[in-house]
Order: C-alpha cells, then structure tokens, then sequence
C-alpha cells in the first residue's frame, strides 16, 4: 500500500509552508506529494496569505526534492488551455527528473472562477474528455511529426507537440463518482483511477464500475491502479486525536466514520478494508501544514506497519 500525501493549499499556506511538507514527505518515506487545484478557500477561515498556483509550486518543488512523484489531485480543467497545460506539465516533467503525475478534472468550485475572472463553462465534461484526447495526444506524437485535433470545444492544427516529458508517458489521474462517464473516461485515459472521500463499500463499487468499463474497452482492468483519497488524523491516545480533529474544524468520531482517524493500529485496521477492496494507494489529507509531527507520527507507526 502506498501512501502519498495530499495538501489543500487554498485554505491557507505559502510555498515554504508547501515546501517544509514535501521535505518532510520525502525524508520520512512516503511516495508522493499531491496537492489540489483551487485558488479560494472553501469553509470558515480566512485563506491567509492566499492561494498558490499548483503547477508552479510543483515547479518550484521539483527543483527542491530528489525521490518523491509530485502531482495534482485534481488539475481544475477549467483553468488551463490543454495544450498549454500539456507544455507545463512536461516542462515540470523535465525539471523534476521524470517525477510528474497529472491528475485531471473537470473543475466544479463556481465561486473561485467568480473571484478570478475565470469563465465557468455550463458543459465541462465533454470539455475534460477532449482535453483528455489533446493532452496524451500531444506528448505521445513522435518527435518530428505534427498533432491535430479539432473537437466541439478545441482546435489544434499542425501543433509540434513539444516539449516532450521525460517519462516515456506520464501518469494520468482520474477519478469521481460518477457511475457511468467518469469510469468510461478513465477506461480511455487512465493510468490510476481515484475516489475522493467515500466508503469501503462505495469505492468497492466504484472500482467495480471502472474495472467494467476498462473490460467494456478491451482493456484489462488490472492495467489501473486503484486508489482513495481521504481525510486522515492519526493521534498516540485519544487526546491527541480529539486535537488534531479540533485543529481542522472537525470532530473526532466523525473523521473516524468518513476518514482515516484514531490510534495508528485503528488507521492500520482501516486502510487495510480499504485495500480489500482493490485499492493500492491512500492519499492522506493532511489539512493542519504547520503539524510536521502529525506526519512523522504516520511514516513511524501507520506506514511502517503497511510496508
């Protein structure tokens, strides 16, 4: 089971806040970090100093580690060009030695688009699926040879699809609840196929859905990972767990029931339902940046275990 860890800049943390995580994400073993795609704060608080930019702070991190994959859960298609996008991602490809993962989606947060000026299109997931089509398109088209595309929303012509990524293909993510277009897209498109925030039950049901769909396609459904991201709070008594539950705004019994909480042998237990059911990585919300020991408590008695 591998376990990543994935940040929520919007509600609050600069780069070297950003930074100091993916440093201790590296040093203490886990395999990646991943952060969202949004640009306003969502619940209470005040989102101080503001939002950071996630292609560039995964620009700037790539020069800054050396092992962990680095990526996005999930790049807001809403907010980027695809084949601007397709150039970003391969540029921070390059700068991070090959590191890179793309997860893509559709971009829902209407209030962000308001605050930015950023248009917010009524249909978005035929928008993702073509964006999609362009992205891979562009990085597989062999060096010399021109990438065209002309679709309902996008049109490329004579395009040199360059730069080219260091990794002979970079990862795509993608993931959701819906049941029936979002597992027919990560059939098409994924690498990895990722459920945010739901039950043992829903994900076994979920992954079920876009093992079909990949079969449907003639693809083999073990050739995605499968993988959930979920809230985690992990404490050495239940003092500690009650707060750092009341750091992020949450109650303990409640994480326990729609997340990863309570003592490390608790966390154990429970990512191991999850791994029943097909998963083979958790990524871990860690909402608190400033708890650096939160994490150290995971690497020394959650992941040491699952290893």
């Amino acid at each position: 089971m591998d376990l990543r860890i994935f940040t929520e800049p919007q509600q609050g943390a600069t780069y070297d806040t950003l930074l100091a995580v993916a440093k201790a994400t590296e040093d203490l073993g886990f395999d990646a970090f991943f952060r969202s795609d949004h640009y306003l704060r969502m619940g209470s608080g005040d989102g101080l100093p503001g939002p950071t930019d996630a292609w560039l702070t995964l620009a700037g991190l790539a020069r800054e580690t050396k092992r962990i994959r680095l990526g996005t859960l999930m790049t807001a298609g809403t907010f980027r060009l695809p084949g601007v996008l397709a150039i970003q991602v391969a540029q921070v490809d390059q700068m991070s030695g090959g590191r890179v993962e793309l997860g893509l989606g559709t971009g829902w947060f209407e209030e962000e688009h308001k605050a930015y000026g950023i248009p917010f299109p009524k249909e978005k997931f035929s928008r993702l699926e073509e964006q999609l089509e362009i992205v891979t398109g562009l990085w597989a088209t062999e060096p010399g040879k021109t990438f065209d595309f002309h679709g309902t929303h996008y049109d490329l012509t004579d395009s040199p699809a360059l730069p080219k990524p260091v990794q002979k293909k970079i990862p795509v993510l993608v993931g959701g609840h819906g049941a029936t277009r979002t597992p027919r897209l990560a059939a098409r498109y994924a690498d990895e196929f990722n459920i945010p925030f739901a039950s043992v039950e829903d994900s076994e049901r979920q992954f079920g859905r876009v093992r079909a769909a990949a079969e449907e396609a003639g693809r083999d459904g073990d050739d995605l990972a499968y993988s959930n991201a979920l809230v985690v709070c992990v404490g050495r008594d239940e003092a500690e767990v009650a707060r750092r539950a009341a750091a992020i705004g949450r109650e303990a019994d409640e994480l326990k029931l729609n997340g990863l909480a309570g003592s490390p042998s608790e966390v154990v237990d429970k990512i191991g339902r999850y791994a029943e059911i097909g998963a083979q990585r958790i990524y871990l919300q860690i909402l608190d940046l400033d708890d650096l020991d939160h994490l150290e408590l995971i690497s020394s008695q959650v992941q040491s275990q699952l290893s």
